[in-house]
């Protein structure tokens, strides 16, 4: 078997044997293949496409490239959740103890945050002490006995991904969907998840801007799921702009935990129970979603997610005391209003700007390398459909530096991210769709 003769099978719009994608992942692991054919191929498949099956098989080989986890000491249904990333998206914070604490089983394995997209790891490190690192026999019984553990990622989870997205990322072929579906998959399949829900974001701050890709790359995961023998649903929702309010890491757990105590933000709170209610249907504590909506709205209400939340804070070394005293999370030392310079409604929120703009702060990284910032960032105060005045504040900025320079710039990228309209302006929808293995769901 030789590469080049695999290239050119996928180059002419073949399907790839099993065999065949064995050999080249498993060759390009060891270093038997060098980047130039590894490149050559995955240009190949741009523009040609892979098959479900061939999808599957790809990101079985990346998975089993190097550690798998086994959660079988874990007892129950393992339901994990995983977003493709977005601004302000701080659904981790508020689902892993709400799903916990009705009796699903969270296991979960996060990352860290790079360029705009902030990760529930640097998050939950706002929390003083708050420790991600668990030896594998701690984070077992830690979830057998509070039912949660938020750890970060093992550094040898699937080695074959993190070269072919290196490569991938200098040659012009990140946005294929089959290879984003197995990068994505591979990684969840390693993590030994017996189901899986998917939070695929859609629009101006999300890796898909349009919806018709979404569904495409939210079909794609799906069929991974089931070929591999893993329940997996997808929820296609609104990234047109940030989710919730805050955006930054101490913000966005001041937020995840106003939503446990039954506050916060209408959007957060909604997505997380639509995500929430799929976990618990996955997990068999729910027939369907709107049982599982009620068991959820339930332990909201009566104070038992936001106890599982200080169970887990506690259980990893965080001060438990600034769950219920958030205002001694960290806090900027400077607040700068952005005021709108028109009037009208709210149209449109570039939420990849305001994402940016965060990053800009010290909120997020602009290199992997980049010392961040766990104060700062921006509250919104005004979503789409919202009314606004002249001179009135549409935004807060949360900062630590003293360059009034670069604050003005910030301030800047804020206002030309907000688009303001003289008509009334409807709030857009928070979920389009729903995959299934049965199909597409549009709302």
């Amino acid at each position: 078997m030789r590469a080049v003769d695999i290239i050119q099978k996928k180059r002419d719009g073949h399907e790839l044997s099993s065999e065949e994608i064995a050999y080249l992942v498993k060759g390009y692991v060891n270093g038997d293949i060098p980047d130039y054919q590894m490149s050559a191929w995955a240009m190949a498949v741009y523009y040609k496409g892979m098959t479900p099956r061939e999808t599957g098989d790809l990101t079985l080989e990346m998975a089993q490239s190097g550690d798998q986890i086994d959660l079988s000491p874990i007892k129950g249904i393992k339901v994990d959740k995983h977003s493709t990333g977005g601004v302000g998206d701080k659904t981790t914070i508020v689902l892993a103890p709400l799903v916990a604490a009705a009796g699903v089983p969270v296991a979960k394995m996060s990352g860290r945050g790079l360029g705009h997209t902030g990760g529930t790891i640097d998050k939950l490190e706002s929390i003083t002490g708050f420790s991600v690192e668990l030896e594998r026999d701690q984070f077992f019984s830690q979830v057998n006995e509070v039912g949660v553990a938020v750890i970060g990622q093992s550094g040898n989870i699937t080695p074959a991904d993190k070269k072919l997205y290196g490569l991938r990322d200098v040659t012009a072929t990140v946005d294929s969907i089959p290879l984003i579906a197995s990068s994505i998959m591979s990684k969840k399949i390693a993590a030994g998840a017996d189901a899986i829900v998917l939070d695929v974001k859609t629009g101006s701050g999300a890796f898909m801007k349009t919806l018709d890709d979404s569904i495409a790359l939210a079909q794609a995961m799906v069929d991974i799921g089931s070929h591999l023998g893993r329940h997996t649903v997808a929820v296609i929702s609104d990234m047109d702009q940030p989710l919730g309010f805050g955006i930054g890491n101490a913000l966005e757990v001041k937020e995840a935990i106003e939503i446990l105590n039954g506050e916060g933000p209408k959007d957060l709170h909604e997505v997380c129970l639509i995500l929430g209610s799929h976990m618990l249907v996955l997990g068999g504590k729910a027939k369907n979603e709107e049982e599982a909506r009620v068991i959820l709205k339930g332990h909201l209400e009566d104070g038992s997610a936001l106890a599982k939340l200080r169970e887990l804070v506690q259980a990893q070394h965080g001060d438990i005391g600034q769950i219920d005293h958030p205002e001694t999370l960290p806090t900027a030392k400077r607040v700068i209003e952005v005021k709108s310079v028109q009037a009208g409604y709210i149209s449109k929120i570039q939420a990849e700007s305001i994402g940016i703009a965060a990053m800009l702060l010290g909120a997020g990284r602009e290199t992997k390398d980049s010392v961040i910032d766990l104060a700062v960032g921006i509250k919104l105060l005004k979503k789409i459909g919202d009314v606004i005045e002249v001179g009135e504040t549409l935004a807060v900025l949360h900062a630590n530096m003293d360059n009034d320079a670069k604050i003005q710039e910030i301030e800047n990228n804020v206002l030309q991210a907000y688009q303001i309209s003289e008509e009334v302006v409807p709030v857009p929808p928070l979920i389009y769709a729903i995959v299934t293995r049965d199909g597409v769901q549009r709302f």
